[in-house]
């Protein structure tokens, strides 16, 4: 594998807005983690390469016992976003403060906000955009 098809993966990683990638062809294998809106992390360059591999600093790592799933209180229409042409609320790696929006439900022709329980970093975001909700189902998790 050359650096041109390590950059290839790195773009498809940006466009799809993806956290992690893996990759496989015979005995080689590459991983790519990115995570958005995140402090610098110290790097560490691969000698007679222009690739920098990023390792995360102790604050990043996400401590998954003390995760917090956001739960729909009702069942309605998930929507990440205020509207169709706007930015969702929030996205995978966002630091959310407690109470801050994260997304809306629609049930009964009413929009109902739905907030952050605790601070933190989102982890993963489990509802696609326009998606039917159950009552209890986990809509996000912050960690």
């Amino acid at each position: 594998m050359n650096i041109e098809e390590i950059k290839a993966l790195a773009e498809v990683l940006k466009k799809f807005e993806l956290t992690v990638l893996e990759y496989a062809q015979g005995d080689t294998r590459i991983r790519l983690e990115r995570a958005c809106a995140c402090p610098a992390m110290p790097a560490q360059s691969v000698p007679g390469e222009s690739v920098v591999l990023v390792r995360p600093s102790a604050e990043e790592k996400n401590d998954f016992n003390n995760m917090c799933e956001v739960k729909s209180p009702m069942v309605g229409v998930f929507y990440a976003a205020p509207s169709p042409e706007a930015k969702p609320f929030v996205k995978v790696g966002d630091m959310v403060e407690k109470g801050q929006i994260v997304c809306l439900i629609e049930a009964m022709k009413l929009m109902n906000d739905i907030t952050a329980p605790v601070s933190g970093r989102i982890v993963d975001i489990c509802a696609q955009d326009g998606a039917v909700l159950e009552y209890g189902q986990t809509i996000l998790k912050i960690v």
